[in-house]
Order: structure tokens, then C-alpha cells, then sequence
């Protein structure tokens, strides 16, 4: 810290400001050595020297130094300023920053953690295990962060509680170990934060932070609910003993890639156990991405980083944070609902979903579209589109799109309408979120929508109808849906990034789902909305990772000398694949409604009880993931950026395939034309379970159109940690041309032990 101060300062002592300036821009800068002190003197040395007779000199800003996460810094030049730095011996890489987007209880007993069994008993919950969160910050003084009855802070933590607006070193407590904002590359990018909107601190205005923290590490509260909503004896996060450090790196439009680096770096220093990222961005190469190489330094000191895979689906091929170190998490439901009953004027029933727990609606006259406004966007309800005399006292339908979703209800009851039907295009299929509305609410899917069209429309017998009007009972909250199903917006593969790695790797809950929320933000995020709340239902793939972190945790906390490589292993191979009514979990975003894929479910739905014991493990170490950047043909330079040193790739003829990556999962891709229609990979497994002899014997579920040949096809372990190999041969039978993708599975079995990879084959 006082390098970087000193550092800091010596910029603003050797450059001077002239009245006219350069364009400038920010950016992430690598350069070759962990150790950044003498090359960053250095650089800027050299632009003292190339600038100082320059009339257009415009002092240039170094915003953080990198020593962790990557090796490098970020800084905001000219044109000019940055082809001196790229002159600059050390120099590896430099890439604009950019904003990342954030990936917008009763999980714990639907993923079957119950006190004082399983992975929630004395001792595993007794251990220090610290989950740092980068994200919008937290709110320290909630029910859900109290640390009563914890035992004094580790000694072993290194990190501090920065003091900012609204924020002080005594916000901080033994639950809420550390809190740190980092804005400086927002602030380049977007400009100053309004502090009347947003704090300068880790404090968190928005809610998105609190109820990730909550969701992986909140404490037991007794009762906690929505408004009375998904009510349930006690509220709780998935490892509640954990200690919480709050990185604030996300702002009111986003999260600047430097600030969300540091703020990984700050969390590698301070001695975190598990990162949890719930935000990302588009998919791009490896070494152009900041969560990837990031999250490369944090697993090579030992820290598990869990990521979500994003909310563009149900589209192919739309996850961010592919690299095969992080820990990729899809979104699912529970079983929890919250169901509406929407009855049309034909007497049909359409199945809806809401929070609004009020009064029954009963044959309310219906508008949408040119009956709503007339004019363009009306029929999304976008702003100033709907006209009072036309939908006051009406229930209004809104198409999902263009705005945001309790946007819309906003516009409804700013125009005087008395309720909302938010119906579902066909991208958006039957999902049914339950939102925080503003008003009486219901959503509906695309087959229950197109239903309510056609009787707008003067079909189904609404041509008989003196009007058309519709009823809305609100029934609550229920449970015992079938569960888990993917969500239609959790974001698919294939990855384009990593193709021979198969993402997502798991799924978790991550739909309607109840967490802790900030007492500065409206449970809608509008700011018309005056509610205040302390718990919020939301979904999204950012709720499901810190399910993956706390789970991550609760592990770590059993099994402390595993690495993050092991701990993924477990989660994947003993994943869920059947849901309550024991059939194959089910995708929200396919059409027709079918079982889930790899690239939709990952390996399964995460198992916390199972995850603990898992029989074998597939460990991946530092030198294992170097090679396989090297199979992917990167240069040394490129290789540097993640390894922070010289790594020089196996040569003597030793030829590396991406797919020999030790990975717990399966990508198999078949190019057409290519004469190779066999692939062959390597695996080897770690034995974590029995402690005497246990033979695992191979089992195959072929994908459609491949013969999977597997060698040896037992395994027979002697002791613990014992490991051995086996080899997995995927032979095309013919050419499909009817379909891009097939899927399959290994399992190994001995005794209680089911050890399941997934297998994922494309054709291309």
C-alpha cells in the first residue's frame, strides 16, 4: 500500500497539466513481472522523458497497481502516451477497460441442508472460511450480517475496512471482516458517482451486493419473507458461519474491468478462500478477458472463484466466464412458487406468476397495444406510451422487452392503470418471474400469452363477448412444483471462447430467488417505488453463483487441503440430473419443453450433501492449465499474462489437445471434412473416498452417433489420494447432419460412490 501511494504520488510530481490535452482512454496494461515497481518507474520515466517538451502533454492517471491478480496496472493515456508504454521494455499487452454487466431463504433446504446433518453440522461449520464478494457493495447493519456469538476475526486475515460516505472502520464487525470500494475506472469511463444516488464506499445503494453476501454467507434470521411472501421458518446463507469481505466494484451503470481487477487483487492480498463473482461480459479470447486472467491468479494462490454464466439465454453459445479455473454457474428453479390465476372472458384459466399478495381482481376491462396508447411502444409499455383515458382503471398487457419489467407496471400506474399482465415473447418462453411490482402484477408465459392475444384479437369466443375482460387471483406462495428446471435466461454453451471445455459447469437455484436487500434501494429499483424492504425476491445467473460460493465454502471448510480444481470435481460429478418427480431436469428455454443439455444444465444440479464425499476428484494444477493455454496455440507473451513469469510450453515432440484438460466434463468436437473422426482423451482421477480397496467400474451413456470406448474399464484403488488413469476414446459413427450436438455421460461406480462426467459432443 505505501508502494502504491508513493507511486501515485511521484506521477503527480513529474507531469504537469497544459491547457490543451489529448483524447485519453483507460486501460488495462500487463506487463512481465509480478514484481511491478521498477517497470511502472520505468514507464513513467520514459514518458517524462518522451513528453516533457510536448505542448499537448496531458498528465496521464495510473489508477491501481496489479501484483496478484495479474501482473500490470491500469491507467488513463493518450494516444501517445500509450505507444511509449508499448515501446517500454516489460511491456506484454494493453486493452481498453470496459463496463461489465452485474447478472441480475429456502434454497438451503431444496438443496437439502438441514442442521446438524451432512455438510451443516458442528464441525464443518465451526472453521474459518472468508467468501469475498465483488459486487455492489453490502449493507452492514442488516439482520442477516450480525455476528453474534462468532468467534473473534482470523488472524490470518490481511484485508481492512476502508472508511467512505456513510461508511466507517466500525461498520465493520467478526461477520463483515473487510469492505473496500474501487471506482477509479468507473469513474474515468462514466464520470464522478453522484453521491445522492450512491455512496463512495463499500456501502451498498443498490441491493444487488447485499444479496449475493447474503445468499452465500447471510446468518440465520427467523421468519424472513416479501411482504409475507416465501415466508419459511428461517432465512439463511449457504455456509451462514462464513466471514464476508465486500469488494465494491460495481456502480450504478456497471463494473469497469479495472476496478473489478483490483478489487480481485485486494481480495487475493487480504487472504480470501473463495471469490464470488456474480457479473461478466461478452465472450472473447482468454487473454482479452480481465474475470479470466483475474481469476488465474486467485486459483493459483489457492482461491476458489465461482462466476455466473450469465442472462442471455436462451440462445446457444451466449456464457461469459468460460475459462475452465473458474467455476462456470447456469440458473435453476426450486420448487417455490408464486402462482396467479388469470381468467379471461371465455372462462379459460391461464397460470400466471406475482408477489402481490392484495384483493382478487375481478372482470376488469383489458388494453393493450393501439386500445392502451396508439402509439409506437405501446404495446411494451415504454415510457409516455400509454394514454390515460384509455387504460385507466383497466388491467393493461405489456410485451416483455425494450424496458425493464417492473419498469413497465411504473408506466401502467403512472397512466392510471389498475393492473399489469406482462406477457412472454417466444425468445422469453413460459418462464414466470414473480417481480416486485408497483402494482397488482402478474407475468405470463408465451403459450398462456399468445391465448390472451388471440381473445384480444376476437378469437377463442371472445367475438361473442360484450368486452374483453379478465380476473387475477393472487394464491401466494407454493411449493411443491416440479423443480429443478433451467431457466430460460441462464446463458447456454457451446463457449466460443473454450469449445473444448464444456460450460456451464453446474446449475444452481437462481430464480425467484429471497436474499437480503439494501434499506437505499426499492425492492422494483425504481425510484418512484418509496417501499423499503429487508429481504428481496429476484433472479438471475447472479443469484445462483453465490449459491456455488457458500457450497464452495462449506467444502473447503471439510476438506481444507483440497484446491479449487478438487473442489469443482466434487461439485460437478455428484450434481443432480433427475428433479422431484425423478425425471431428466427440464430446460424453461427450449421449445418444445425437454430435458436440459450440458450446455444448458452443466454436469447436473449442484448436491451439497453429495459434494462432500464424492468418491474421486479431477485435479487440474497451475502447469496443467498453462499447457492447455499453450494448446491453444498462445504465444509466450500471451502465456505471460497469466502466469505473471516465463513459461516455456513442453516441447521433444510432445503434441497438447485442449480436450486433455483433467476436466471433470467432456467436449467432443467433430469438424466436417476433417479426416479425424476419433478423439482420444486422457484422464486421471484422485481417490477421496474409501480408505481400503474400491474398484470403480466404467459405465457409458453414448451420445447419439458416437462410440465411446473407455480404457481401462476398471479402476482399483488401494489407499487414499492414490491416483491413476484411463483413457476415453470418441469415435463418430458416420456424419449427422440433422442435428448440431449430442450428449452422453461416464460414470464410474463403486459401491455408494457415482463419479458422472458429462459428455458433450458437437458437429460442426
Amino acid at each position: 500500500m505505501m508502494f502504491i501511494r508513493s507511486l501515485i504520488f511521484f506521477c503527480f510530481l513529474i507531469f504537469f497539466t497544459s491547457n490543451a490535452s489529448s483524447p485519453k482512454q483507460t486501460y488495462v496494461i500487463h506487463t512481465v513481472t509480478a514484481s511491478t515497481k521498477h517497470i511502472v518507474t520505468s514507464l513513467l520515466n520514459s514518458l517524462q522523458t518522451e513528453n516533457i517538451q510536448d505542448d499537448e502533454f496531458s498528465l496521464p492517471e495510473i489508477h491501481y497497481i496489479y501484483e496478484n491478480a495479474m501482473s500490470g496496472f491500469s491507467a488513463t493515456l493518450t494516444d501517445n502516451q500509450l505507444e511509449t508504454v508499448k515501446n517500454t521494455q516489460g511491456f506484454i499487452s494493453a486493452y481498453p477497460d470496459e463496463l461489465l454487466s452485474l447478472h441480475t431463504t429456502y434454497s438451503h433446504e431444496f438443496l437439502g441442508l438441514e442442521f446438524g446433518i451432512g455438510l451443516w453440522n458442528q464441525t464443518s461449520l465451526s472453521s474459518d472460511v472468508i467468501i469475498g464478494l465483488v459486487d455492489t457493495g453490502i449493507s452492514p447493519e442488516h439482520v442477516s450480517f450480525r455476528d453474534m456469538h462468532m468467534t473473534p476475526v482470523p488472524s490470518r486475515w490481511r484485508g481492512s475496512c476502508d472508511e467512505g460516505t456513510n461508511f466507517s472502520s466500525s461498520s465493520c464487525n467478526k461477520k463483515i471482516i473487510g469492505a473496500s470500494a474501487f471506482y477509479k475506472g468507473y469513474e474515468a469511463l462514466v464520470g464522478k458517482i453522484n453521491e445522492t444516488t450512491d455512496f463512495r464506499s463499500a456501502r451498498d445503494a443498490q441491493g444487488h451486493g447485499t444479496h449475493t453476501a447474503s445468499t452465500a454467507a447471510g446468518g440465520i434470521v427467523r421468519k424472513a419473507s416479501y411482504f409475507g411472501q416465501a415466508k419459511s421458518p428461517y432465512a439463511s446463507g449457504m455456509r451462514f458461519t462464513s466471514r464476508i469481505a465486500a469488494y465494491k466494484a460495481c456502480w450504478a451503470l456497471g463494473c469497469a474491468s479495472t476496478d473489478v481487477i483490483a478489487a480481485i487483487d485486494r481480495a487475493i492480498s487480504d487472504g480470501v478462500d473463495v471469490i464470488s463473482l456474480s457479473l461478466g461480459g461478452s465472450s472473447r479470447p482468454f487473454y482479452v478477458d480481465p474475470l479470466a486472467i483475474a481469476g488465474f491468479g486467485a486459483m493459483q494462490k489457492n482461491i476458489f472463484v465461482s462466476c455466473s454464466a450469465g442472462n442471455s439465454g436462451p440462445t446457444e453459445s451466449t456464457l461469459s466466464n468460460g475459462a475452465p479455473w473458474l467455476m462456470t454457474v447456469a440458473a435453476s428453479y426450486t420448487d417455490r412458487t408464486f402462482p396467479a390465476i388469470v381468467r379471461i372472458g371465455t372462462g379459460k384459466s391461464l397460470i400466471g406468476s406475482s408477489l402481490y399478495k392484495g384483493s382478487s381482481l375481478y372482470n376488469l376491462p383489458l388494453a393493450f397495444n393501439r386500445t392502451a396508447g396508439g402509439v409506437s411502444g405501446a404495446e411494451f409499455c415504454v415510457r409516455d406510451s400509454l394514454k390515460r383515458e384509455l387504460v385507466e382503471g383497466k388491467i393493461v398487457i405489456c410485451l416483455r422487452g425494450f424496458t425493464g419489467r417492473t419498469a413497465k407496471g411504473e408506466e401502467v400506474k403512472r397512466s392510471g392503470g389498475a393492473a399489469m399482465l406482462l406477457v412472454s415473447r417466444e425468445m422469453e418462453g413460459e418462464e414466470l418471474l414473480a417481480d416486485p411490482h408497483v402494482l397488482p402484477a402478474a407475468s405470463i408465459g408465451f403459450s398462456d400469452g399468445k391465448i390472451l392475444l388471440n381473445y384480444l384479437a376476437g378469437g377463442s369466443g371472445a367475438a361473442n363477448a360484450t368486452g374483453t375482460v379478465a380476473s387475477i387471483r393472487f394464491r401466494g406462495t407454493s411449493y411443491g412444483a416440479t423443480a429443478p428446471i433451467v431457466a430460460a435466461f441462464s446463458s447456454r454453451g457451446p463457449s466460443i471462447a473454450g469449445p473444448e471445455i464444456s460450460k456451464p459447469d453446474i446449475a444452481a437455484p437462481g430464480f425467484n430467488i429471497l436474499a437480503g436487500w439494501s434499506p437505499f434501494a426499492s425492492p422494483s429499483l425504481l425510484r418512484s417505488d418509496p417501499r423499503r424492504v429487508q429481504f428481496n425476491i429476484i433472479s438471475g445467473t447472479s443469484m445462483a453463483c453465490p449459491h456455488v460460493s457458500g457450497i464452495a465454502a462449506l467444502i473447503k471448510s471439510v476438506h481444507s487441503d483440497w484446491s479449487p480444481a478438487m473442489i469443482k470435481s466434487s461439485l460437478m460429478t455428484t450434481a443432480r440430473i433427475t428433479d422431484n418427480r425423478n425425471k431428466p431436469i427440464g430446460d424453461m428455454g427450449a421449445v418444445p419443453k425437454s430435458a436440459a443439455t450440458a450446455f444448458a444444465l452443466g454436469a447436473g444440479n449442484v448436491d451439497p450433501t453429495r459434494a462432500v464425499d464424492p468418491g474421486l476428484v479431477y485435479d487440474i494444477s497451475t502447469v496443467d492449465y498453462l499447457n492447455y493455454l499453450c494448446s491453444l496455440n498462445y504465444t509466450r507473451e500471451r502465456i505471460r499474462m497469466f502466469s505473471g513469469t516465463s513459461y516455456t510450453c513442453p516441447t521433444n515432440g510432445v503434441v497438447l489437445s485442449p480436450g486433455n484438460l483433467n476436466y471433470p466434463s467432456f467436449a467432443v468436437n467433430f469438424v466436417s471434412g476433417a479426416k479425424l473422426k476419433t478423439l482420444r482423451y486422457k484422464r486421471t482421477v484422485t481417490n477421496v473416498g474409501s480408505p481400503t480397496s474400491c474398484e470403480y467400474v466404467a459405465h457409458v451413456e453414448e451420445p447419439k452417433g458416437v462410440k465411446v470406448r473407455v480404457e481401462p474399464k476398471v479402476l482399483k484403488f488401494q489407499k487414499v489420494r492414490e491416483r491413476l488413469s484411463y483413457t476415453a476414446t470418441f469415435a463418430a459413427e458416420g456424419w449427422r447432419n440433422y442435428s448440431s450436438s449430442s450428449f452422453g455421460a461416464l460414470v464410474w461406480r463403486c459401491d455408494k460412490y457415482k463419479v458422472r462426467s458429462p459428455i458433450a459432443v458437437t458437429w460442426e
